[in-house]
């Protein structure tokens, strides 16, 4: 790429990236880098910046009624003129932008420029470094704001008044809320003039009742009686005569250039960019974001101190603005729960992008798992999305884009609920529902108000690539993007709105809500100190990192159930099994570590002498076992989530319950009975040995082996990592003791995230590099069995 040499820098530990701000290792992950979405964009833009600042003059000396049109065609004297940029707030300067650098020379090289008896003086437009500036500021304001609120929600008496108080000083003030809209209105009568009928519709945080202070403004640009406008204006053109439609508007305007119908997104917001940039005042920084899932228009309101976004595609988010407005005028309990539950997320670095990171839950994201919870309390807070569509009338219905979007208009639609419980035993509940979820084998359906099991969905996008090559789509809807994190928009059931997280992500999420659930069971939680310490949510905001704590190391070694990295094959299979694909799952995750430690990294394996196996592998067993699935080493087979079971009250400063039942063999009613009673067999486990270091060098000899011609990551290629280890198992010597552990592999799910686990235990490391061994393995296991995996699928 022509711009990488003078923003790619060496650095003793590896490279730096002075465009990203990003330092990374190596050359391949350098590479990964360079051809990333991030790299791209961003050398785009300095590429493109660059060559408007070539191309363009800095003309001063100009008056607020000189119009663009005047400078342009004065300019037009020395070459092509493509665009005339207007300070529109003041008027007295202008950057000329031309279509070629020789027009620039000609323009500088004239001593002297008159236009309509003013001087004007023509300089070269300034040359600045591109940089990409973090945006710190907001994180730092934020932080000073949570200092100044912990003092005084010490001084309440109890939560529920501190998460009432955290909705008073974070929600939008009245002036803030005036000011928008008088910003609303203005944009509305400016597209009114270049749109003819259209619709300024504001939508998200600054209207749906669980806005902050300084959130940005999202609107929706509706164009659709627009479009009308201008094909009744084209057929009265072609009637009465040129130049004129029938209500007298001249055809010499923005909407002769451009027919909405025929047109792209790109272009219309593209036009849209160009109003903002010359006719709104106090508006800058206009940009365009194509790449977004939605296309949108950014731009930033100096005056206001805001950051606004405008769409023409996003008409089901403004319904979606209206829902959250109906479930929040019909609970009064939710936005004290959404106020406090994001702003304990933004400490713990769970959602609310503090660094610009893509992996982070989004609020909306965040409000829907609040309101899944409180769909499931016992009784529930909340309706279902398909019960509040019973309760409309015919006028109420609405289908947008082919989703029904149908729920009453007014809460008093809306029976009360008989749930009766606090903030404070709500918000414990939270933590506690999600403490347990199992994320990776359930999608949650707020329209339903429970989780349908994975296997539904698994082998859909198949299915629907093969129809679609056979005949074209009827329907625009598709199934969901499936990930470590699976939750479903209300109305359009084909969008995943947790769909950019990863399983750190949701590992981080659940441990979080682990950790909370704890606090929430300490009278800490509940009572205010006499002594005028930190109590109640105090605690609870705590930045992550800062709550002291002494973790022992655990040799354990995950490899989560990424439904979104398995091939197609095992999703056909994993979906045949119905509510047993876990164990079948297990069973290919036992046989690829299997693989791993034989093929790839030459350990001699034998079956443990503490467990029961088959003549040839200790994988066979698995058949047999019972899984542990619970944190607590329950013996009961976990069951999907498809009833919304109730959350099991959570009584702050008290003990788990109990099950309620008295007959340990009695089984409630739709659930398997417990598996107890047929016996546990144990777990299958290896014994391993390795004789050589086989974890030390690796990268230099992959290097070697592929001599740069290759850039795949580390554990992506079964052959090559082989070959690697053949490598060094043929050039370096033994180990003088050979290390010696055994392998444990456990299957967690039901009531947490679904996940294989290896418990590595050490029984002879007199050389003391068992250790080195398993940090290892940490990283380089769970990708090559990934990678097995998705090799077995293609050669099945």
């Amino acid at each position: 790429m022509e711009t990488d040499g003078d923003t790619i820098k060496n650095t003793p530990t590896g490279f730096r990236c002075t465009l990203c701000n990003v330092s990374v290792p190596n050359k391949p992950t350098l590479d990964q880098h360079v051809k990333g979405r991030k790299h791209q964009t961003l050398s785009s833009v300095r590429a493109t910046r660059k060559i408007q600042e070539e191309h363009s003059v800095f003309v001063s000396g100009i008056k607020p009624d000189v119009s663009q049109t005047e400078i342009s065609e004065y300019f037009q004297q020395f070459g092509q003129v493509s665009e005339v940029i207007l300070d529109k707030n003041k008027g007295v300067y202008a950057i000329v932008q031309f279509d070629e650098t020789h027009s620039v020379k000609a323009a500088l090289s004239c001593v002297e420029h008159q236009m309509k008896g003013l001087k004007l003086s023509v300089k070269p437009r300034e040359k600045k470094d591109f940089k990409l500036i973090p945006k710190k500021k907001n994180i730092l304001d934020y932080q000073q704001f949570l200092d100044h609120l912990k003092p005084q929600l010490c001084q309440l008496m109890s939560v529920d008044e501190q998460m009432r108080y955290v909705v008073e000083q974070c929600q939008l003030g009245e002036h803030e809320t005036k000011a928008r809209g008088l910003l609303v209105q203005l944009l509305q009568e400016v597209f009114v003039e270049f749109f003819p009928d259209s619709q300024i519709l504001p939508f998200g945080s600054s209207v749906n009742t669980f806005g902050i202070q300084s959130c940005d403004l999202d609107l929706f640009l509706d164009l659709e009686n627009t479009k009308v406008f201008q094909a009744q204006a084209k057929s009265t053109t072609e009637t009465v005569g040129e130049g004129m439609s029938d209500d007298g508007r001249s055809e010499d305007s923005i909407l002769s250039d451009i027919d909405l119908t025929a047109a792209s997104p790109a272009e219309i917001l593209d036009l849209v960019a160009t109003i903002l940039r010359r006719c709104v005042p106090g508006v800058h920084k206009v940009h365009v974001v194509s790449s977004a899932r939605v296309p949108v228009v950014k731009f930033h309101h100096s005056e206001l101190k805001l950051q606004g976004d405008i769409t023409i595609n996003n008409r089901l988010a403004v319904r979606n603005t209206h829902f959250l407005q109906l479930c929040s005028g019909v609970e009064d309990r939710l936005r004290p729960l959404v106020y406090t539950i994001r702003h304990w997320a933004k400490q713990k670095q769970l959602a609310g992008h503090p660094s610009g990171a893509a992996t982070l839950l989004n609020n909306y994201a965040l409000t829907l798992l609040i309101i899944f919870f409180l769909q499931n309390c016992d009784p529930p807070v909340l309706l279902t999305v398909t019960q509040f569509k019973e309760l409309a009338c015919e006028e109420e219905e609405c289908v947008i884009e082919g989703w029904d979007c149908t729920f009453p208009s007014q809460p008093v639609s809306v029976p009360p609920s008989n749930n009766t419980q606090d903030l404070c035993a709500l918000l414990a509940g939270f933590f506690s529902f999600y403490a347990q979820f199992d994320f990776a084998s359930s999608v949650i359906s707020v329209k339903d108000g429970r989780t349908l099991p994975i296997t539904d969905f698994l082998g859909q996008n198949e299915e629907e690539k093969a129809m679609h090559e056979t005949q074209p789509p009827t329907s625009p809807h598709h199934s969901p993007k499936l990930g470590p994190l699976n939750l479903l928009d209300p109305f359009e059931l084909s969008h995943n709105v947790a769909g950019n997280l990863n399983v750190r992500s949701v590992l981080s999420f659940q441990r979080e809500c682990q950790e909370a659930e704890k606090y929430c069971r300490s009278l800490q939680y509940k009572r205010k100190s006499a002594k005028g310490r930190s109590w109640g949510l105090v605690c609870l905001f705590t930045p992550s990192g800062e709550t002291p704590c002494a973790k022992t190391e655990q040799l354990t070694i995950s490899i989560p159930f990424k439904v979104e990295s398995l091939p197609p094959s095992l999703h056909d299979q994993l979906r045949a099994t119905g509510d047993g694909f876990r164990l079948l799952w297990f069973q290919k995750v036992c046989c690829a570590v299997e693989g791993v430690l034989q093929r790839v990294l030459r350990c001699h394996l034998t079956p443990s002498t503490d467990a029961v196996f088959s003549e040839n592998s200790a994988v066979d067993a698995v058949k047999d076992v019972v899984f542990n699935v619970s944190a607590n080493d329950s013996c009961e087979m976990a069951e999907p989530q498809n009833d919304a079971s109730p959350q099991r009250a959570t009584v702050v400063g008290s003990k788990r319950s109990l099950s309620p039942s008295s007959d340990e063999s009695a089984s409630p009613q739709g659930k398997k009975p417990r598996l107890a009673k047929r016996g546990k067999p144990k777990v299958p486990q290896w014994n391993c040995v390795q004789k050589h270091m086989v974890w030390a060098g690796r990268r230099k000899v992959r290097r070697e082996l592929i001599k740069d011609t290759d850039s795949r990551p580390e554990g992506s290629c079964v052959e090559l990592e082989a070959q690697v280890t053949a490598h060094i198992v043929e050039k370096e010597m033994e180990i003088k003791e050979p290390l010696e552990f055994r392998v444990e592999p456990q299957m967690v799910g039901g009531t947490e995230s679904s996940r294989a686990e290896l418990k590595l235990v050490p029984t002879n490391d007199k050389t003391g590099v068992f250790h080195d061994f398993f940090h290892f393995l940490q990283t380089f296991l769970p990708k090559m069995v990934e990678t097995l995996l998705a090799e077995e699928g293609g050669e099945a």
